[in-house]
């Protein structure tokens, strides 16, 4: 990998990173904040957005999402955990994805493929090239002796 591309990747990645990690800190911080009004629309799969809204799973859905992202942006900033992070990241925007898509289009400004799809594209990316070890934590965690007894770790950071 060229220098170009290394800086490249990791530009990327603190970037889609930074962009995760504040979405997720101001909904912590907001106690006004709940997923009910995204997925209380929801056009596709109705029933299982409107079950994920039910009072019994609302503070749920609300902690996963806060918390998911937020840790997700750290991972990416920190690059550490950056092939499972974003693997779980990828499955969280394509549930993000679904409930708007009024198919095959999921805003008035897109056909199929939105702000989502690019999203998803992006942390595969970064997973599928293991970002985390370029200019991040992922090599340094890898050599770590944790690692070395329990060598499944080591492929799942990275």
């Amino acid at each position: 990998m060229t220098q170009f591309q290394k800086t490249s990747l990791f530009l990327l990645r603190i970037t889609l990173g930074w962009m995760y990690f504040y979405a997720g800190i101001t909904k912590v911080l907001n106690p006004e904040w709940s997923a009910a009004g995204y997925l209380g629309g929801a056009k596709t799969f109705a029933g299982f957005y409107h079950f994920l809204t039910s009072p019994g799973m609302l503070p749920i859905t609300n902690f996963v999402n806060e918390w998911g992202l937020t840790l997700l942006g750290v991972s990416l900033i920190l690059g550490i955990g950056v092939r499972l992070s974003s693997t779980l990241g990828a499955a969280m925007m394509f549930l993000y994805y679904l409930p708007i898509l009024d198919f095959p289009y999921p805003n008035a400004h897109a056909f199929i493929v939105d702000e989502h799809i690019i999203y998803i594209s992006g942390l595969l990316l970064l997973g599928s090239l293991s970002a985390g070890r370029v200019f991040g934590l992922e090599k340094w965690c890898s050599n770590l002796p944790l690692c070395a007894k329990f060598p499944r770790l080591r492929k799942l950071l990275g």
